[in-house]
């Protein structure tokens, strides 16, 4: 399908589909709160679900999920306003005259922006609906991930949304790549020269990027079945962060451009072998509720990736990520190749002794570059010191307030593009079926002992 003629317009309402569920309550209506707070956000919301509600139950549900947020209710005029933005529409997917409901509730707009934050199964009823009803013309369709659970299903979830919508108008959302540390290494990278010298296979030793959290899988463990670490995380987190790593410049400030080099990076990626893999499930996961009493899925995943390209042709990149291990981390370990010479008696040799740099993305955001420094005395002995060039700042947008204000604004820059994610997802499709059995590991360690040969130093720092 062709471009649309505003493709860059500002979006003049919001119809969101499935404003009623746990997404909506916990992520999405806090963003909209805040986006009405500082301005951004003037257009007609309708909100769309199954439920029978009038609109009183919605703002008392409004209402409900911003007293349980971070922020609460600290402007009681953009609150007014919010509620004055909505309005509700209550119908079944599949039906015909929801979708007129819809049209009639959003008036006079003309570029309206549906946000699908459902459940993928319903996708293709929603998209369909919304071209039959005429409801498509000079529209955007913001879309939740998973895009797909394996490439064949990313291939014809696209094949729908295009059916209905041109490529430009579709927003795949993943909330990660709106957090003001991921947006950062783009910008660390790109906007100091320093870097450009050292970042190749002639320099760096390894990449390490590491998303470990404290908790287990919690009331989701029958939507975990579904997807297991692999397809929830690694797929489409930690992959942007390598494509962002490891992406050439793009040609100019300019959304396409950028989503053109990342697409390079991961079709230059080696698709995975079983070999290259761990899968690690922890101890208890098979007793949480919604999960199979025999079940496989991996709680826990360990990967060694590989990209063929000129820059990091050779230099491997251990990815990880998993529920219950020790802390919860989430960074990246850029680990630079010993000075070619041992002039001092303490000169690093081996892999966790050498320069480094981290992108800290969370709990805390910061970036730091570790050097060595000489002790005082006469000896040539020092000590690695990690210096902090940023620390995270108080005032940051959520990652929902961010990519929801860029998407009605017609910003691409941190959405994925159809042939990145399908690229995506031909790295792992070798070892979606053919893979080894999940190990099982102790709660509260790193994983399964296995996982330690897929790492640059051991166990994490």
């Amino acid at each position: 399908m062709t471009k649309h003629k505003d493709s860059n317009a500002h979006s003049d309402a919001l119809a969101l589909f499935g404003i009623t569920g746990d997404l909506a309550y916990k992520m999405i209506i806090p963003a909209l709160y805040a986006l009405v707070k500082r301005g951004a956000l003037t257009i007609p919301i309708v909100g769309v679900a199954l439920e029978k509600w009038d609109l009183k139950q919605l703002h008392a549900r409004v209402k409900d999920s911003l007293q349980h947020s971070a922020a609460g209710i600290d402007d009681k005029k953009a609150f007014n306003k919010l509620l004055a933005l909505l309005s509700y529409v209550s119908g079944d997917y599949t039906h015909p005259e929801t979708y007129r409901a819809i049209k009639q509730a959003l008036g006079k707009a003309k570029r309206p922006a549906h946000y699908l934050a459902i459940p993928p199964f319903l996708f293709e009823n929603v998209i369909q609906g919304l071209g039959s009803a005429g409801l498509a013309g000079n529209a955007r369709v913001i879309v939740e991930k998973p895009f797909g659970r394996d490439l064949a299903s990313a291939r014809e979830l696209n094949r729908v949304a295009h059916s209905v919508f041109p490529e430009d108008a579709i927003f795949r959302i993943d909330h990660y790549l709106g957090k003001e540390a991921i947006m950062n290494i783009l910008y660390f990278r790109f906007a100091n020269s320093f870097l450009e010298p050292i970042w190749n296979r002639n320099y760096i030793s390894s990449v390490q990027i590491t998303l470990a959290e404290d908790f287990g899988v919690k009331t989701r463990g029958a939507f975990y079945e579904t997807v297991g670490c692999l397809r929830d995380v690694i797929q489409n987190h930690l992959f942007q962060i390598v494509a962002l790593l490891a992406m050439e410049a793009p040609t100019r400030q300019d959304p396409d451009a950028v989503q053109t080099e990342k697409v390079k990076v991961f079709r230059a990626m080696r698709p995975l072998t079983s070999a290259d893999l761990v899968r690690g499930q922890y101890a208890g996961y098979r007793n949480e509720p919604g999960v199979a009493k025999n079940s496989d899925v991996e709680t826990f995943c360990a990967l060694r990736l590989f990209i063929d390209s000129w820059r990091w042709e050779g230099v491997p990149w251990y990815l990880r990520s998993g529920k219950y291990l020790e802390q919860t981390v989430n960074e990246v370990l850029v680990e630079l190749k010993p000075p070619p010479q041992k002039l001092f008696e303490d000169s690093p040799t081996l892999a966790g002794q050498t320069n480094y740099l981290r992108f800290q993305l969370a709990p805390h955001s910061s970036i730091g570059l570790a050097a060595r420094v000489k002790k005082k005395g006469k000896k040539f002995i020092g000590d690695q010191k990690e210096l902090f060039l940023i620390e995270e700042e108080p005032g940051e947008q959520s990652p929902y307030e961010r990519l929801l204000g860029d998407a009605i604004s017609g910003d691409r820059t941190l959405f994925t593009r159809e042939d990145a994610s399908e690229a995506a997802w031909a790295v792992i499709e070798p070892v979606l079926k053919e893979h080894p059995h999940a190990l099982p590991y102790r709660k509260g360690s790193w994983g399964p002992k296995e996982a330690q040969a897929f790492t640059a130093q051991g166990d994490l720092p």
